[in-house]
């Protein structure tokens, strides 16, 4: 994925409008629109101020992975916490833990199930 798609997804994910974020950042509204069609680049400065603006890497933005694999999903699962206020990303957390308790209660019925079967049959 481009800049520019993922400046898109970031827009669209807020609702915020181009028009507000030239606003917002002070840049012209014309530059954001040729960042998103990829007919231009941020340089670092304008980078970073989008960084900070939706609270994202410069490595998000960019599309930059450091030799770790990551799925979509994690990179959306991570911005998604970014974006919340402090008191409901201890309940995303929270929930998170939960589910990874639930999945592996769900393991180990499915382990023991398995397990059994195969000591009945004989």
């Amino acid at each position: 994925m481009n800049f520019g798609n993922i400046l898109r997804e970031l827009l669209e994910d807020n609702d915020i409008t181009q028009k507000q974020l030239a606003d917002d950042l002070n840049i012209a509204s014309t530059t954001i629109g040729n960042y998103i069609r990829g007919l231009r680049e941020p340089d670092f400065q304008i980078l970073k101020l989008f960084a900070s603006y939706f609270h994202v890497t410069t490595d998000y933005l960019l599309n930059f992975q450091s030799g770790i694999t990551k799925d979509h999903g994690e990179d959306e699962l991570l911005h998604l916490y970014r974006t919340l206020p402090e008191d409901k990303k201890e309940l995303l957390l929270e929930q998170g833990k939960l589910l990874v308790r639930l999945n592996l209660k769900d393991d180990v019925k499915s382990s023991k199930s398995t397990f059994q079967g195969k000591n009945n049959v004989g």
